[in-house]
């Protein structure tokens, strides 16, 4: 027993001369980790909390859930097994009444649907914050409160685009809130806490870190995911994301469910300010400018004679639009929005997605090698009219001319052009997915109407020379681009 005192001791007064040691070696008024902000870490760094038990007693009453039910009408299928109807057996294969249900319809069942999801609410008088999925198309909403009282909820108003919702439940009383923080604030590696309502189970607590910021899913514009590890299932749609300060800086949207510890939550700071829009008139009004534009890759800055790759090309330009009114065209470059610079597409769309309408906006642009400014005003985005996404593509295919039979035959409108028949296997366009049916407009700038234009179009170019097409697909209009090798060459 003395021995092992006498270890002990040893043991002791070595820890001690190892801390007098770091203690020395620190200039004089520097803080000791422990002095720095008592977690034993520099300022701005936390230890993992002893426990999320106080923080999430302070949050839950402001978070509520939400279950929502559709009438559902649906035909019952027809079977062998049908009774009598009218005197008359009801079979699948009778003549009669595929007839009859074709002209009246058979008589529809309905049934009420069910889905779960989660709030938080933002306003003593009950808005509440939630995502558009979770009561879009729904008959009745109703919001359960972390006393078990329910309420019934209307719809304020929703965006599609960035899948928000605001809906207010009807109270004399005062609800709690919770406070809206700032999600550029956050880092990877923060903790985070959701709650939520994960299959049913109400104001279910969960706790992780920010994995990454700035996450895209579906590619839109809009998009401003955090990732996080912590748990997020179904039913935790809308309810928010925590800070450790208890601020919501999130609200929990999306989970690919082939994998674990994969959650996404919609960044605050991309709804603070959509939410007034949507409590004054339930809808989100976006500007926009008409455009489908392109990445510039290296073989389309060749091609347009710049010595490198910046910018988005405009590859076509909607008629009636504001780019069309303020005399944007084809072919134009954009290189900057107001001053900011423009790499890549999501960039010009963020900056036009981010702007009033109705204001003037300044366009730097690169036109036939020539830089120029635009003032441009921005008009409220018409639904019905959509961008198509751009594709590019490489040489290597057999065209024919497009005469009125061929239209028609297609479905197509143009009577005029040339189309492509065929794509060559491992040609430079088979690669880079050219496609049977592209209706090509333009060969170097040059309009291509006719099969003799589109052969003196190829028959001009040299080895070396860059490729421009501008083609049609469906509704989109693209430019593809290459440079010309001696193999290559038709």
């Amino acid at each position: 027993m003395a021995l092992l005192l006498k270890v002990q001791a040893a043991y002791d007064d070595s820890e001690k001369d190892q801390v007098i040691k770091v203690a020395a070696e620190q200039s004089p008024g520097q803080k000791t980790p422990s002095e720095q902000n008592g977690h034993g870490l520099p300022d701005g760094q936390w230890s993992p909390p002893r426990s999320f038990a106080s923080l999430a007693k302070k949050l839950k009453p402001a978070v509520v859930n939400i279950s929502t039910s559709k009438i559902i009408k649906d035909h019952p299928p027809i079977d062998e097994k049908t009774p009598k109807k009218e005197g008359r057996e009801w079979k699948k294969s009778d003549p009669f009444w595929e007839q009859f249900d074709k002209f009246f319809g058979s008589q529809p069942r309905k049934f009420k649907s069910r889905s779960l999801g989660s709030g938080f609410i933002i306003a003593q008088e009950g808005y509440i914050i939630t995502n558009n999925h979770v009561v879009e198309e729904t008959d009745e909403i109703t919001v359960q409160l972390a006393d078990q009282k329910e309420l019934k909820a209307s719809i304020i108003g929703r965006d599609m685009k960035t899948d928000l919702a605001l809906i207010k439940v009807e109270t004399k009383e005062s609800l709690p809130t919770v406070k809206l923080g700032d999600s550029e604030k956050l880092e990877v590696g923060d903790w985070v806490l959701a709650i939520g309502n994960p299959f049913g189970f109400e104001h279910s607590v969960t706790a992780g870190i920010v994995s990454a910021k700035g996450r895209l899913l579906g590619g839109s514009p809009y998009e401003d995911f955090i990732q996080t590890d912590a748990s997020i299932n179904p039913g935790n749609s809308g309810g928010p994301l925590f800070n450790m300060q208890g601020e919501v800086v999130g609200i929990n949207s999306a989970v690919i469910t082939s994998a674990q510890g994969l959650g996404f939550a919609i960044s605050i700071n991309n709804a603070k300010d959509l939410i007034p829009q949507l409590r004054e008139k339930g809808k989100i009004v976006r500007a926009w400018l008409g455009i489908n534009i392109q990445e510039v890759t290296e073989d389309i800055a060749g091609s347009f004679g710049l010595d490198k790759a910046k910018g988005v090309l405009i590859s076509n330009v909607i008629k009636g639009t504001p780019a069309d009114k303020f005399g944007l065209k084809r072919g134009d470059i954009i290189l900057e929005f107001n001053g900011q610079g423009i790499s890549e597409i999501r960039a010009l769309q963020k900056q036009v997605a981010a702007s009033p309408v109705g204001v003037e906006q300044t366009l730097k642009l690169l036109r036939e090698g020539q830089e120029m400014f635009i003032p441009i005003k921005l008009e409220e985005m018409r639904d019905k009219v959509k961008d198509q996404p751009s594709r590019e593509g490489k040489w290597g295919i057999m065209a024919r001319e497009i005469t009125p039979e061929i239209a028609k035959g297609l479905g197509i409108k143009e009577e005029k052009g040339v189309i492509v028949t065929e794509v060559k296997e491992n040609s430079l366009a088979d690669k880079a997915g050219v496609r049977r049916g592209d209706i090509i407009l333009e060969i170097n700038r040059k309009g291509v109407k006719t099969l003799e234009e589109f052969q003196q179009r190829v028959d001009e170019l040299k080895e070396g020379d860059y490729y421009l097409l501008l083609v049609k697909r469906g509704e989109s209009i693209n430019y593809l681009a290459f440079k010309i090798a001696q193999a290559e060459k038709q």
